[in-house]
């Protein structure tokens, strides 16, 4: 559960509006999708790649996924410069979520984008969603725990 001070100005009691209040932005299940999936964790990586966020954009969001706890922020030893970020709990529980945005990207909106691409794997995904999103999480934990 996400205990961190609120800087969001919620619409109403509904759960699915209040979940929309912070993830219906445009950059932030992006930013979520970078984390996970592409081992996106500076703020270069993020500015290097292909959707092209802002960097005042970029700044307020990463600040927003940080002081709600869906994200942290750190320094590597020996490294003063680089912040890096990293998914909490609660933002690798967003995981299923951003599997069945790609699953439903990929069925229906391929007439108003033919740019998406085709992904073999994604048959194989949707026989069993929830086996592939505890894969990632594994990869991504296993991505952060020192060797």
């Amino acid at each position: 559960m996400l205990t961190s001070k609120n800087p969001i100005d919620f619409r109403c009691s509904c759960a699915i509006t209040s979940s929309l209040d912070i993830l219906g932005d445009r950059w932030i299940l992006v930013i979520i999708k970078q984390m996970l999936i592409e081992d996106v964790e500076t703020f270069k990586d993020f500015l290097e790649s292909p959707e092209a966020i802002a960097t005042n954009v970029l700044t307020k969001r990463l600040k927003l996924l940080e002081e709600i706890g869906l994200i942290t922020k750190s320094r590597r030893p020996g490294n003063n410069k680089t912040n890096y970020y990293h998914l909490t709990k609660e933002g690798l529980e967003l995981t299923p979520v951003i599997v069945d945005l790609a699953i439903w990207s990929h069925d229906n909106l391929r007439t108003l984008n033919p740019t998406i691409g085709d992904y073999e794997e994604l048959e194989h995904i949707k026989s069993n969603k929830a086996a592939y999103c505890q894969k990632l999480i594994k990869n991504y934990q296993e991505k952060l725990t020192p060797q």
